[in-house]
């Protein structure tokens, strides 16, 4: 599998600004180091969870929260859902047995032609309609060893 473009799930942003989530927080800011340099895209759906969970939990604060998303819409493209998105999604739903947000999440990365969905929330390698989805955050040298693999 070649891998053409790729996004990432709320988890990854967020642990790259949990500076007390250890390993997982060099993990994340790595993830996205690297994304940088490749075909990447975010969906607003992802930033939107973002902001609420990062400053719901305290992770950091509003204004710094604001500062992450201004720069990561400055760096990747933001894809958003649409009515045909959701058609997709509430299939996904039936056929993947999805939660609500996980399916929009995956119908949107669908519509915007990405092969690969990095997320700590879905199943790790799978494949769904497409998407491979892959936990990153368990892998040794994420990005770098898995665009080897999927090459």
């Amino acid at each position: 599998m070649s891998v053409k473009r790729l996004t990432l799930d709320t988890n990854i942003l967020i642990y790259a600004v949990d500076k007390d989530a250890g390993q997982k927080h060099e993990k994340a800011r790595d993830i996205i180091d690297q994304a940088i340099y490749l075909d990447t895209v975010l969906t607003l759906q992802v930033l939107c969870e973002f902001y609420s969970a990062s400053t719901r939990k305290g992770y950091a604060k509003p204004a710094e929260v604001i500062t992450f998303i201004d720069g990561w819409m400055d760096i990747f493209p933001i894809v958003e859902s649409r009515s045909t998105t959701l058609v997709m999604a509430l299939k996904g739903i039936e056929k993947h047995k999805l939660s609500f947000w996980d399916a929009m999440l995956w119908a949107t990365t669908k519509e915007a032609q990405c092969s690969l969905l990095l997320s700590e929330d879905f199943q790790d390698n799978v494949k769904l309609g497409g998407i491979h989805i892959i936990n990153p955050l368990i892998l040794e040298n994420p990005l770098e060893k898995l665009l080897k693999e999927l090459s």
